[in-house]
């Protein structure tokens, strides 16, 4: 299958007799699953968006329970995966003494390779990302194992769960083209890298060189997805983007340089983007809210800026909307 290709199951296209294997075929082939509800009523759907060497997937189902082990694990399939359970109540229950009850907004790091037995609750989501161990491990500096990651431990956590909820919403829309796809798959993956990266190096010091792998496009994603978030700020400058991304200014300077941009051509053109989007919504909102709403506190600064973009002022351009 090419990078960037969606694929969609539903328990619903078959008969209720088969679905259990179904659901075994498509979307549990790793572990030992087990319904906790009739096989006849079963309900499930799974998306999964392909990459070139990582895996997006969110599905949703009626109760179930699975194990994992080295022994569910095929030859040439050695992944980890990073999930956020978006909705519902999960179960983990691991080594002996290991217990956790998850629930929603909370994101984990699993080696399906590690012995565990997992319980998701009626209509839990899971939203995922499935990476080779061997680019964990590069990541963390030792082996994976399950994991909780937790924002007080992980300060990149919050900005990958909404990473992978974005992810989630748009495959489920279908609302890009493959090449989109591939290059949204492609941000979410260098951001999981760094944030693994930057959990593995706890304790040693901030901002290490960077080794052989280049961790701009996890850094260039980081500073996209906050600025996404609080591009209503008008507080917001580089130094704050770059804390918030985990690194210096200069390597968010340089992440974005990778990129042909600066962190604030990138900030200010989502911002007139936002605000252009707000004026086509609400052709009656006034100029200066909408500029106030998207981050511009100078409602003439707003205005020169909008029309050098888009060639018209916003007025005119709220105009045209209200005649359409």
């Amino acid at each position: 299958m090419l990078p960037g290709v969606l694929e969609h199951w539903n328990s619903g296209d078959v008969d209720p007799d088969i679905r259990l294997d179904y659901w075994h075929d498509v979307a549990h082939n790793w572990v030992d699953a087990q319904l906790l509800t009739p096989a006849g009523e079963m309900r499930a759907s799974w998306s999964l968006l392909r990459g070139k060497d990582c895996l997006f997937g969110t599905k949703r189902s009626t109760a179930y329970a699975m194990r994992t082990g080295p022994q569910h694990v095929p030859p040439g399939e050695d992944m980890v995966v990073i999930s956020l359970l978006e909705h519902g109540q999960m179960r983990v229950n691991g080594a002996p003494g290991e217990h956790q009850h998850l629930t929603a907004g909370m994101l984990g790091l699993y080696a399906p390779q590690q012995v565990a037995h997992y319980q998701f609750g009626d209509g839990a989501r899971q939203t995922y990302l499935a990476l080779p161990r061997s680019a964990a491990v590069q990541a963390l500096g030792r082996e994976p194992r399950n994991l909780q990651l937790a924002p007080q431990r992980c300060a990149l956590a919050p900005m990958l769960s909404s990473q992978l909820v974005h992810l989630g919403q748009l495959v489920s829309r279908g609302a890009m083209n493959e090449a989109e796809y591939a290059g949204a798959l492609d941000a979410t993956r260098a951001l999981a890298l760094l944030m693994l990266r930057n959990l593995g190096r706890q304790g040693d010091g901030a901002d290490l060189p960077d080794a052989a792998q280049s961790l701009h496009a996890g850094r260039h994603a980081a500073a996209l997805r906050f600025m996404q978030q609080h591009a209503h700020r008008h507080d917001l400058d580089v130094a704050v983007i770059a804390h918030a991304a985990g690194c210096s200014r200069t390597r968010l300077y340089e992440a974005f340089a990778a990129q042909g941009q600066t962190p604030m051509d990138a900030l200010r053109e989502l911002r007139l983007q936002r605000a252009r989007q707000l004026l086509e919504h609400d052709p009656h909102l006034h100029v200066g809210v909408a500029a106030w709403r998207c981050g511009f506190a100078d409602p003439s600064g707003f205005g020169k800026l909008f029309k050098a973009r888009f060639g018209h002022s916003p007025s005119e351009w709220r105009w045209k909307a209200r005649a359409q």
